[in-house]
């Protein structure tokens, strides 16, 4: 599998297709849950995936400071493509998506919105939860931040 990390504007079509396809495939369809897939943060954000046989098997969308939260970057639309989640993917992806923010952003907090049943991957990266739990497009999430 290749690594990627691209600007919007420097996604081909296929990679953004591909990148949209199983973001819906697994966000709205898998999950059953209706909400704007297309909400005008991707052209401002960094995509990070990875790549195989014209596949996104991995993907997170890595967003600059004030795009979601204030005084913080932003890790947000993490997906693992259902045919590859037993290859711990996942894992790998987020720790190259802090290391990039890191670097982007030297000294900023990474601030996340996690579905809740993920609390335990999260805090192994080094999140911590700093709210209740709370309902985003009807899953059980909790904001969570990642300080250096």
């Amino acid at each position: 599998m290749e690594w990627r990390s691209k600007s919007f504007s420097a996604l081909s079509a296929l990679e953004l297709y591909k990148i949209l396809q199983v973001r819906i495939d697994v966000f709205m369809l898998e999950q059953d849950c209706l909400y704007p897939e297309c909400d005008d943060k991707d052209q401002r954000s960094t995509h990070l995936f990875g790549w195989q046989d014209d596949t996104c098997v991995a993907y997170a969308r890595l967003l600059p400071p004030e795009v979601s939260y204030p005084g913080c970057s932003s890790i947000g639309r993490v997906v693992v493509h259902p045919n590859y989640r037993s290859h711990k993917y996942g894992k790998e992806l987020m720790e190259r998506a802090i290391a990039i923010q890191k670097q982007q952003f030297p000294g900023m907090p990474i601030r996340i919105s996690a579905q809740e049943y993920l609390h335990k991957f999260y805090t192994d990266l080094g999140f911590i939860v700093e709210s209740e739990v709370y309902l985003e497009d009807n899953i059980p999430h909790q904001e969570m931040a990642l300080y250096f």
